[in-house]
């Protein structure tokens, strides 16, 4: 019904641009009218016969199914134990690992072997007369310790409870690295330009 009532419009505003044509004599231009309309402004679009989407039904049956296969995926997930992400730290690289040598040990002869063993010895003699030494004196002063405590307890009780607390007073050591300059106070330290290498693992 649209389409045959453009197109009746169409005509009439043909025909009387055609007249008008006429009575201004022959092709000559005429000017514009607000009664009269050029035919090229006049646009018509085809109807629209749309009508909105219905919505599909679903059938529960099969909605129910999907749900339970989706709990039994989870299942399976939850019965496979997670991955344990490795350390790095703990593991040796593989170019550690190698065994063969590139420098080879320098070859003793059998006196400097003889005298580098007798050195050896030498030196765990000493090392255990040291040791012997130190234990002798550090007995030597527990006992002078407990013999004084014991002189202390006859004298005077108090005197012997207040020797038995621990003194912190006794090492009064503070010590703060080597600076500079004064430290700023709340700074917050830029962190430095890096190359994040830290491998991600997903589970």
């Amino acid at each position: 019904m649209s389409v045959v009532v453009s197109r009746g419009i169409c005509g009439v505003l043909s025909r009387q641009a055609l007249t008008s044509r006429l009575l201004l004599g022959g092709n000559k231009p005429a000017g514009q009218s607000p009664w009269l309309s050029p035919v090229v402004t006049l646009k018509t679009s085809a109807p629209l016969r749309a009508e909105p989407k219905k919505k599909k039904k679903v059938d529960p049956r099969r909605e129910q199914m999907m749900r339970d296969r989706l709990k039994k995926k989870l299942k399976k997930l939850e019965k496979v134990p997670p991955e344990l992400i490795p350390i790095e730290d703990f593991m040796t690289p593989t170019k550690c690992l190698d065994e063969t040598r590139e420098r080879v040990p320098p070859r003793l002869s059998f006196e400097e072997s003889e005298s580098r063993a007798l050195l050896l010895k030498e030196w765990s003699r000493y090392k255990q007369e040291q040791h012997m030494a130190e234990v002798e004196a550090i007995e030597l002063a527990l006992e002078a310790q407990r013999e004084a405590l014991e002189e202390l307890k006859l004298e005077s009780e108090e005197l012997y409870q207040a020797a038995l607390k621990p003194d912190p007073l006794l090492f009064p050591f503070t010590h703060e690295g080597p600076a500079y300059t004064p430290p700023i106070p709340n700074y917050e330290a830029p962190e430095g330009k890096y190359n994040d290498v830290t491998k991600v693992y997903t589970q």
